[in-house]
C-alpha cells in the first residue's frame, strides 16, 4: 500500500486530558490516526476509547516525556507499527503556581525546564529519524503568549503585570528551540511552530479562562496540518503570528 492511500499518523504528547485530548479529536476527525501520548496508560487507554467511540482511530501510547526510556520505547513503537510519523505535537507541559521572580527556586526552575522544554528537545529528537521518513511532516510546539519576550518587556501590553519566571522561561526557551529547529530543517518538507493555545479552560487554565478546551486546540491542528506553502519557524495563535 502505498503512503498515499495510508493515513497520516500523528501523535500528541500529553493527550489523555485537556487541549491534548481535543487536539487528537480534531486530528482524528480529519482522518489521521492518532497516538495518545500519555504518562499514564490507563488513561491514555479511557481517553483512546473515548475518541474510538467517536469513530477516530485513536491509540494509546506510554509515553512520560521526561523518561528516555519510554522514549525510546515510544519511537520503537511507532516505527514498527507505522514506518514513519507525519505529526508531533509536543503539547505535554507543567505549570507554576505561587512563586514570584524573586522566589522561584531553582528546584522549580530545574523542574518546569525539564517537562517543558528539554523534554520537547529530547521526544523530538527521538522521533525526528520517523519524521523525517514523511512526505512533509509537521511538528508543533505548544507554547505560550508568556513566553513572549516583547510582550512581557512592554509596558500595557496584555501580559506585562503577569509573571510566573520559570513557566514564561521555559516557554521562551521552546521558542527558540522552535526558530533554531525550522532553520535546521529548513532544506526540508517539515515545518515547525510554536502555538499559544489562548487562555483555556483545563486544569492549568482554570475555570475563569475565557476560552473553551475545543478552542483551544484550533492552532495546533491548523499547524499540523499545514499545506506546502504554509510557514515554518513561526508564533502563532489562531491565524495571527505573536511577536517573539
Amino acid at each position: 500500500m502505498s503512503e498515499a492511500t495510508v493515513a497520516k499518523v500523528a501523535l500528541i504528547t500529553g493527550a489523555n486530558k485537556g487541549i491534548g485530548l481535543e487536539t487528537a479529536r480534531q486530528l482524528g476527525a480529519l482522518g489521521i490516526t492518532v497516538l495518545l501520548g500519555a504518562r499514564d496508560l490507563k488513561r491514555g487507554e479511557a481517553a483512546a476509547a473515548e475518541l474510538k467511540r467517536e469513530g477516530i482511530d485513536a491509540r494509546a501510547l506510554k509515553l512520560d516525556v521526561v523518561d528516555a526510556g519510554d522514549r525510546k520505547a515510544a519511537a520503537e513503537a511507532i516505527g514498527r507499527d507505522f514506518g514513519r510519523l507525519d505529526i508531533l505535537v509536543n503539547n505535554a507541559g507543567i505549570g507554576e503556581h505561587g512563586n514570584s521572580t524573586l522566589t522561584t527556586s531553582e528546584e522549580a526552575l530545574h523542574n518546569i525546564f525539564e517537562t517543558n522544554f528539554f523534554a520537547v528537545v529530547a521526544v523530538t529528537n527521538a522521533l525526528l529519524p520517523l519524521l523525517r521518513k514523511s512526505a512533509a511532516a509537521r511538528i508543533v510546539n505548544v507554547s505560550s503568549i508568556l513566553g513572549s519576550l516583547t510582550l512581557h518587556a512592554t509596558p500595557g501590553s496584555p501580559i506585562y503585570s503577569v509573571k510566573a519566571f520559570a513557566y514564561d522561561a521555559s516557554k521562551t526557551a521552546l521558542n527558540a528551540y522552535t526558530i533554531h529547529l525550522a532553520h535546521a530543517l529548513k532544506d526540508t518538507k517539515i515545518k515547525v511552530n510554536s502555538v499559544h493555545p489562548g487562555w483555556v479552560k483545563t486544569d492549568m487554565g482554570g475555570a475563569e479562562a475565557p476560552m473553551e478546551i475545543v478552542d483551544g486546540a484550533k492552532t495546533s491542528v491548523r499547524l499540523a496540518t499545514l499545506a506546502d506553502d504554509g510557514p515554518t519557524g513561526g508564533y502563532f495563535h489562531m491565524n495571527d503570528a505573536l511577536p517573539w
